[in-house]
């Protein structure tokens, strides 16, 4: 039972704000952004392509700021992973319902958000709402595709793709609970 009433207090507590990290970003630049995050912020790990271990010493890395700055941090993976490496929850498409940590997932239209759902997703990554440098040429959403597909789901949508502080404040109109960025939250290189 304390295990389920962790998770619910978890829940309501979902960050609004998301730094998603990506190979692009130098890991100084990577780790002032974490770092430049306000309290209660999250982070997406991804960093996929770095081999198993400087993954991982990059997310140690990660995880020590986030966890000095109270930043819920999640894991591109498994739930065994996220476990194994200490996570408040995992991110990503797998079949499985999560049982023990809290899950986000990636979507881009609505069969992906009835997966999700089905998949026991507690919070939704929306995307891509404007161009983006992660995906450049790619259709985006839109602000009205977008608020049509965030209304029909009762998970919590967080905005991602081209995401600025600059237009965050608009998006709460288009029924987003959050955004999320990779460059809207990268600051500048602090060795340059």
């Amino acid at each position: 039972m304390r295990c389920r009433q962790s998770r619910d207090r978890a829940i309501s507590a979902l960050p609004r704000l998301w730094l998603v990290t990506d190979e692009r970003i130098a890991d100084d630049v990577l780790l002032a952004s974490v770092a430049g995050l306000p309290r209660g912020g999250g982070i997406v790990f991804r960093h996929y392509s770095l081999g198993r271990h400087q993954r991982r010493d990059l997310f140690a890395r990660v995880r020590r700021i986030a966890r000095r700055r109270r930043l819920m941090l999640f894991l591109a993976g498994s739930e065994d992973a996220a476990i194994r490496w200490g996570c408040d929850g995992f991110h990503g498409r797998t079949g499985r319902k999560s049982v023990r940590l809290l899950r986000s997932a990636p979507v881009h239209n609505l069969h992906e958000i009835r997966a999700a759902e089905r998949a026991g997703a507690h919070i939704l990554f929306l995307s891509p709402l404007f161009p983006t440098r992660s995906h450049p040429g790619s259709a985006t959403l839109g602000r009205a595709r977008f608020a049509r597909l965030a209304r029909q789901t009762h998970v919590p949508v967080i905005a991602l793709g081209g995401v600025t502080k600059a237009n965050a404040r608009h998006l709460a109109g288009l029924g987003a609970f959050g955004w999320a960025a990779i460059d809207g939250l990268s600051v500048k290189s602090p060795h340059r």
